[in-house]
């Protein structure tokens, strides 16, 4: 909650993000940031964003 403002840039994270969980379920900070790479959001520096992918890894463990 809260990982993004304007909302432009999140179809391009969430299909960044199911590729990236699907491939890799429990990714570190740097293999997130490397999946993200080619989204631009100029609202939020992406920390908020990272925080939430984490936050998915761990709670959908076993989903990916």
């Amino acid at each position: 909650a809260g990982a993004v403002q304007c909302g432009f840039c999140m179809t391009g994270m969430a299909v960044a993000t199911e590729a990236l969980l699907r491939q890799n379920p429990a990714p570190d900070e740097h293999q997130i940031r490397t999946a993200i790479s080619g989204n631009l959001c100029r609202c939020t520096g992406y920390a908020m964003i990272v925080d939430g992918i984490k936050r998915a890894a761990i709670k959908g463990s076993g989903l990916w």
